[in-house]
């Protein structure tokens, strides 16, 4: 039995058709490249048909990627060094610019995060790298923007993740902070001598208008030292007293 050329043709035909189909997800675009020429805009999401070989497809993911920026060692400008890693936010906003643009767009913006990552840091000081990490996040993440726009890329955010320190300069921070602890113990303790001297005075000067107050005072101090188990005995001894005693005349 002899098979009918049209058969062929038509089984040929069926099985191109069958392979040109191709399915993207919803965070997918195809850039597609007929007979080496970029076309106007990318396809999908859905089923595409890609008539190889005269169409190449790139596939892109519209996703946010989240990238980590290995370790980098980074002398502040305070001269200290310390090691830096971070991690960068981003996501392809023009799928034909990410392809026709760039080579690797996820590979520059590696590179692109590492070299800005040093040149940021490295002009501030240590103290302005622990204490304004929300400043330089913003800082990183407007000159990454600015440098991947031209290649489709919106990067989203930078975060700072760790500051590795030199054991002697976590040393010398950590003698730094309990002088400042030392500081600041020593100003409350200052400031709480001056108001009880405050009080101290105004009490006097209470006391000083009602003389009986000095007997209730007495009688006070006996008291709590009575709740004591002691063997101290006090015997008050108004100055009134002391003073109708005769002074001896030489």
């Amino acid at each position: 039995m002899l098979i009918s050329p049209l058969l062929i043709v038509f089984v040929v035909v069926a099985f191109y058709l069958l392979s040109s189909i191709k399915i993207l997800n919803e965070y997918e675009r195809a850039v597609v490249f007929r007979l080496g020429k970029l076309l106007d805009r990318p396809k999908g999401p859905g089923v595409i048909l890609v008539f190889a070989p005269i169409d190449r497809m790139a596939r892109v993911s519209l996703r946010t990627i989240v990238m980590d920026v290995p370790p980098q060692d980074i002398i502040t400008r305070d001269n200290v060094s310390v090691k830096v890693n971070a991690v960068v936010y981003f996501r392809v906003v023009d799928p034909r610019r990410a392809i026709v643009e760039v080579e690797s767009y996820h590979y520059a913006t590696s590179q692109l995060a590492q070299t800005t990552l040093r040149s940021v840091l490295g002009q501030v000081e240590l103290d302005d790298l622990l204490a304004e990490r929300e400043r330089l996040n913003a800082q990183l993440q407007q000159i990454l923007d600015l440098h991947t726009e031209p290649w489709g890329v919106k990067v989203a955010s930078v975060e700072v993740k760790q500051v590795d320190l030199p054991p002697d300069m976590q040393r010398a921070m950590a003698k730094q902070a309990e002088a400042e602890r030392e500081k600041r113990a020593k100003i409350v303790h200052a400031a709480g001598e001056l108001e009880a001297s405050v009080k101290l005075a105004q009490a006097a000067t209470a006391m000083a208008a009602e003389p009986m107050t000095i007997t209730l005072r007495y009688l006070q101090t006996l008291t709590e030292i009575a709740t004591e188990k002691n063997s101290t005995i006090i015997f008050p001894l108004p100055l009134e007293l002391v003073n109708m005693l005769p002074t001896r005349r030489s």
